[in-house]
């Protein structure tokens, strides 16, 4: 696997796991009960993208050794899937 692959490979990783990991930790503005004027009660409360960008970019980069692990040095492939999926569910 190239560099290039590498990069696109956790760049759009990176995303998918932005977006799983946004919603954990949020507290809306009706959570804390006290609602701003002229905003929606679930609004959040303040911001927490920094908090939310470190774990998007712990959780990546231990996804991305893992599948590093298991192409790279393991050698597993897309081509390998049938060892570990039971023949019942692959039908």
């Amino acid at each position: 696997m190239g560099w290039i692959s590498f990069i696109a490979i956790y760049f759009v990783l990176w995303w998918l796991v932005l977006f799983a990991v946004l919603p954990f930790g949020l507290r809306t503005q009706d959570d804390d009960g006290d609602v701003t004027l002229g905003t929606t009660a679930s609004a959040p409360r303040g911001p927490h993208m920094a908090r939310a960008i470190l774990w998007t970019t712990l959780v990546t980069s231990a996804l991305i050794a893992i599948y590093y692990w298991g192409t790279q040095v393991m050698g597993y492939s897309f081509r390998d899937l049938p060892l570990f999926v039971p023949a019942e569910l692959a039908a």
